[in-house]
């Protein structure tokens, strides 16, 4: 019996189809690219959004037209809206047929013409029966992620005055209104990280393991992430997370603390 197909599998097969397209992961994503120019990226769940979609780089008022008249299956992506690219959702039953059209559409646009007079008719594929898994949605929904979860909840909501939230989709912990503790797995790598504040100095002197890394965008504000894919040692983290929350916790949450006699 052939092995069925999901929604991931068909974005490629359609993109792949048109020539000299290669596929290029992209700030997390896959991108689909003629010559250069990129006419479609794959997105799921993009900063906790729900979505599996693809971003196309539409003609000149297809972006406004599709989302007037079909919201249910189109919207205007961030970043790339502004400049006219059309968000399709793929899950919410539009066909498969119009999709791979929309592709084309996105194609002929940036391919050179000695390609776009090329092509023939457009590729049409069996649509995917397979549902995606809940990891490949959200990849903090992992048997690993979920267990990293539970322990990091155990060890943050014990403080005072902490909430668990999310933040571009990861799970986050405040002390008050102030982060202070962070989850996150990138779908590219698969990479299940903690990140806590510690201070540049600190950076310097942590980063000399190799399970710690300084993060993107947050770690010029002296944060630190510590790589949990395979292992974690749960007294270490127990203290970065306390030493991260004095720094962001205020007096009265700092007392609350000590009366607990925690250290």
């Amino acid at each position: 019996m052939a092995k069925k197909k999901d929604i991931s599998q068909a974005v490629r097969e359609i993109c792949l189809w048109f020539p000299e397209t290669e596929e290029v992961l992209a700030h997390g994503s896959p991108d689909f690219r003629v010559k250069g120019k990129t006419f479609a990226t794959y997105v799921i769940n993009h900063h906790g959004d729900g979505r599996i979609a693809l971003w196309l780089n539409a003609p000149q008022g297809a972006q406004s037209h599709y989302v007037k008249h079909e919201p249910k299956h189109f919207f205007v992506p961030p970043y790339v809206g502004p400049r006219g690219w059309l968000g399709v959702n793929l899950d919410k039953g539009i066909s498969w047929k119009t999709i791979a059209t929309l592709v084309r559409e996105a194609y002929t646009k940036v391919a050179p013409a000695s390609l776009s007079n090329s092509l023939g008719d457009t590729i049409e594929i069996t649509p995917p029966t397979a549902a995606l898994k809940p990891e490949d949605i959200d990849p903090m929904q992992s048997k690993r992620g979920q267990a990293v979860l539970k322990e990091m909840r155990a060890i943050c909501l014990a403080l005072p005055e902490t909430s668990e939230d999310k933040q571009f989709g990861n799970p986050v912990w405040r002390a008050g209104k102030k982060v202070f503790a962070q989850a996150y797995c990138y779908r590219a790598d698969r990479k299940l990280q903690l990140a806590f504040w510690v201070g540049v100095d600190q950076q310097a002197l942590l980063i000399r393991d190799e399970n710690f890394s300084i993060p993107a965008y947050l770690g010029h504000n002296g944060w630190i992430a510590l790589d949990v894919t395979k292992d974690a040692n749960w007294r270490e983290i127990r203290s970065l997370a306390l030493f991260s929350y004095r720094h962001f916790a205020l007096s009265r949450m700092l007392r609350a603390l000590d009366a607990q006699g925690v250290e």
